[in-house]
């Protein structure tokens, strides 16, 4: 609402104002996209018919409504003075816009909406604080910041929620992910193993061998000696078989 004639001496208080909750048809004499200011006849005061006013159902611009020049039906809802102005709220809901009959004799919706408005106001003083919290653990549900008379977890069994198809493969993937890096080690640990085990009877094999190659050389060095005497005293018997043939 705002004082547009400049001319002649404004009302001192509301007794220069058309009566509240009176109906009267004025002239758009201004549109903004938050409503549309409407003068009445033979009053120098306009008043704002907000975009919530304009009809019942929702309105973006004032604009697609009404336009400078036309005239329309309203319903005097609210006079008020701030300071040194007087403002005035209009509605054109409340009102038959053919006929001019009042859609609300009962100012209910005019009641509802004025409700709305200081439900909306910026109350400053009564912001909301954060207050501590309780270091503490619960021993009913394990959570902590609350004692366990305060809980609200009822006993019994407790659910989870179901994850959908695209979580659970994603998680089995991911099981797989991780037995897939888990099980390298231990089959690096089982070649490991095997590979210990070969060498193990590799050495053994080789010490047998070692064994065995040094048995048999001892036993043709064996042979051999035996060999050597046998045909040593067999080149003994045949000297001293020599010597008796001789002497006979």
């Amino acid at each position: 609402m705002s004082d547009r004639g400049g001319h002649g001496r404004e009302p001192a208080g509301l007794d220069g104002l058309p009566p509240l909750h009176s109906i009267a048809k004025g002239e758009v004499v201004s549109v903004q996209s938050y409503g549309a200011f409407v003068r009445l006849p033979g009053y120098k005061k306009e008043g704002l018919v907000h975009v919530s006013e304009m009809s019942a159902t929702r309105v973006e611009n004032a604009s697609e409504i009404v336009d400078v020049g036309e005239h329309v039906w309203i319903k005097v809802i609210g006079r008020e003075i701030q300071g040194d102005k007087v403002k005035m709220s209009f509605s054109m809901k409340a009102v038959n816009q053919g006929t001019g009959q009042d859609l609300d004799p009962n100012n209910v919706m005019a009641d509802q909406d004025a409700r709305r408005r200081k439900q909306f106001r910026d109350h400053t003083s009564n912001r909301i604080t954060l207050e501590a919290v309780l270091n503490t653990t619960c021993s009913k549900c394990g959570c902590k910041g609350h004692f366990t008379k305060d809980c609200f977890s009822a006993p019994g069994l407790q659910y989870a929620l179901v994850p959908e198809e695209d979580d659970a493969e994603a998680q089995q993937q991911q099981q797989q992910q991780q037995t897939a890096t888990i099980r390298p080690p231990q089959d690096s640990d089982k070649k490991k193993k095997k590979k210990e085990k070969k060498m193990k009877k590799k050495k053994k094999r080789e010490r047998k061998e070692s064994d065995s190659d040094s048995s048999s050389e001892c036993k043709t060095k064996r042979r051999r000696h035996s060999n050597s005497l046998n045909r040593q005293e067999k080149k003994k018997k045949k000297h001293k078989k020599q010597k008796s043939h001789k002497h006979s």
